[in-house]
């Protein structure tokens, strides 16, 4: 399972592999953290509609967890992986940064 993983990223270490799984669990716990804060912050809570929620979600959760991804990546050291990776995604939502 490992091995795709490295050849589907073109990833070349076992230790290389390692900081990029974790540095996508910190990213993952950190956006629901400061979900929450935000959501606080935003008086959203458990009664608000689902098509209000939605939006919501689109609007504030995707961009933290993007920039937090390459943040926690710089700091962990694989800024060019993640990049990439971001690059990657984003050209999936329509937007195209450079080639």
């Amino acid at each position: 399972m490992f091995e795709r993983l490295k050849e589907k990223w073109d990833v070349k270490s076992n230790f290389q592999l390692l900081i990029i799984l974790v540095v996508f669990s910190i990213t993952g716990s950190a956006t629901v953290f400061a979900k929450k804060y935000l959501f606080q912050v935003m008086h959203v809570d458990a009664n608000v509609s689902i098509y209000w929620l939605i939006p919501i979600y689109i609007v504030t959760i995707i961009p933290i967890y993007q920039a937090l991804l390459i943040i926690i990546g710089t700091l962990m050291g694989q800024f060019r992986f993640f990049w990439n990776f971001e690059k990657k995604m984003l050209r999936r939502f329509g937007i195209k940064i450079d080639k």
